[in-house]
């Protein structure tokens, strides 16, 4: 899109998304003016905590700036920094308020500096608070509701030398056709929802996030035939809960439908999604895997607890036999599919026998990896009241025991790729040995093999000769 507005001196638009095309156009005008005092564009630092939804966000914001004229760097003594913060769990938090510290000393030696916060974290109130009190030096908090309304924002901030604060409760706005700078050319996210209506006792997304709002499917695939235009060969649809997908629209699509579309999409070869509540996990869904030559052989299915005990606490909405059932039910209808999890350790009330549920599970699907977590409090969600905090000695050794029981499982389950030929795309030269290339399958394992950086963004036959652990070495395979 043309993102430049003529008439200047008019009053900005009221309708979205020219109203932040106007925002663009004055914000260059700024970024013009700083080139001709200070002889050079000011830069931008975007650093990024959090999920795939946050990143996704951070290359919208990046395509602001750059529309503005900003030039992005990755050095934090930049002209403007911007912090896009997670706060899933408490030592996210605690991560950006020491980075605010040492920002305040960057500060004080650039006068031009301006720092940005926004993201989840922002959406608590007691966090602005402390942010008002503690660190004045930020110059703009916005949340996650109104990420659109930056390029706004950014020129309402080089208006003023006062912190601007810009939150807003909920929304079910959804603004399309904003820019956004990918960080792989060849791949990209695709938001499909926003928000989570699940209300598990123990996370603070639904809170944050706000409530699920669906993104019409043609606007989805506009999208998505847009970036197989642009070369991109792999894409992520993103979601809170994948699943429940269209349940908001004025005229519902089941996830299901809406991957079948996605698929006739000429140029796009790899569909991944996630994340996926096992609730909401459809046969229709399966049969559409199983029968698709786009779709991933890979799902990322969080399990949390293998007790069903604390599965009710959790709110999860499933049990331990319903939940193995349903991979059972999976694995036979897509023999090779990769399985991945999340599982919590520690969770209140947890006990020996119902750790043990969650080691059984482990053992009975195989799972390829798990990201596993201590359970960790969240004000403002029910599991922080519940009793019976389970003692710290007791999460460290159950987790230690998970962990080792995951890499055992998983090093045999993939292994069995071990003397396969498979295609991988190339993601970027490996940071360890030059001589080497890393990619991934489309199970999502990671493989390093002999390669240089013209082969990045291509998708390559490799054989997979030696499996270490959760990754593989390879040759590729020529002719």
């Amino acid at each position: 899109m043309d993102y430049t507005v003529t008439e200047q001196n008019t009053a900005a638009p009221a309708d979205e998304p020219r109203r932040q095309q106007f925002f663009i156009e004055k914000c260059r005008m700024y970024t013009e003016d700083f080139r001709i005092r200070q002889g050079r564009a000011p830069s931008a630092n975007i650093r990024t905590f959090g999920c795939q939804m946050n990143e996704r966000d951070s290359e919208k914001l990046r395509g602001i700036l750059v529309c503005a004229g900003y030039e992005i760097t990755d050095r934090e003594d930049a002209d403007l920094v911007i912090y896009n913060t997670c706060t899933v769990r408490e030592n996210a938090n605690l991560k950006v308020y020491g980075r605010l510290g040492y920002l305040n000393g960057l500060k004080k030696k650039n006068p031009h500096m301006r720092i940005v916060l926004c993201g989840c974290m922002m959406q608590e109130k007691e966090v602005v608070n402390k942010i008002r009190k503690s660190y004045p030096f930020v110059d703009l908090i916005f949340g996650t509701h109104n990420i659109w309304q930056f390029a706004e924002l950014l020129f309402r901030m080089q208006e003023s030398r006062e912190m601007l604060v810009e939150l807003w409760d909920s929304t079910d706005k959804v603004v399309e056709e904003l820019p956004a700078q990918r960080t792989y050319s060849f791949k990209s996210g695709v938001n499909i929802m926003y928000g989570c209506n699940n209300f598990c006792t123990y996370c603070i997304v639904p809170y944050v996030r706000g409530r699920e709002r669906s993104r019409e499917p043609k606007d989805i695939l506009r999208e998505v035939e847009q970036l197989a235009a642009d070369g991109v060969a792999e894409i992520m649809l993103l979601g809170q809960n994948v699943n429940s997908y269209g349940k908001t629209l004025e005229h519902p699509v089941s996830f299901a439908q809406l991957l079948q579309e996605v698929e006739k999409v000429e140029g796009i070869q790899r569909i991944r999604f996630m994340t996926s509540h096992p609730k909401d996990l459809s046969d229709e869904l399966i049969e559409v895997m199983a029968g698709s030559e786009k779709i991933c052989p890979h799902l990322h299915l969080p399990l949390q607890s293998g007790s069903s005990r604390l599965l009710g606490k959790m709110n999860r909405h499933y049990t331990k036999e319903g939940y193995i059932a349903l991979c059972e039910k999976l694995r036979s209808r897509i023999p090779d599919l990769s399985l991945t999890t999340d599982i919590i350790v520690g969770f209140p009330g947890e006990t020996e026998e119902d750790f043990l549920e969650t080691l059984d599970v482990v053992r009975t699907v195989r799972y390829d990896s798990a990201f596993t977590f201590i359970y960790s409090k969240r004000t403002g969600t029910p599991a922080a009241q519940y009793p019976d905090q389970v003692p710290e000695e007791i999460v460290k050794d159950r987790f230690d025991r998970l962990l080792a029981l995951v890499q055992e499982t998983g090093r045999e389950q993939i292994s069995r790729f071990e003397g396969q030929t498979q295609p991988v795309l190339v993601e970027h030269v490996n940071t360890q040995d030059a001589s080497l290339v890393t990619g991934r399958l489309a199970n999502n394992l990671i493989v390093h093999f002999p390669g240089d950086a013209s082969l990045i963004g291509q998708i390559v036959p490799v054989t997979l000769t030696e499996c270490k652990g959760f990754y593989f070495m390879g040759e590729r395979k020529i002719g």
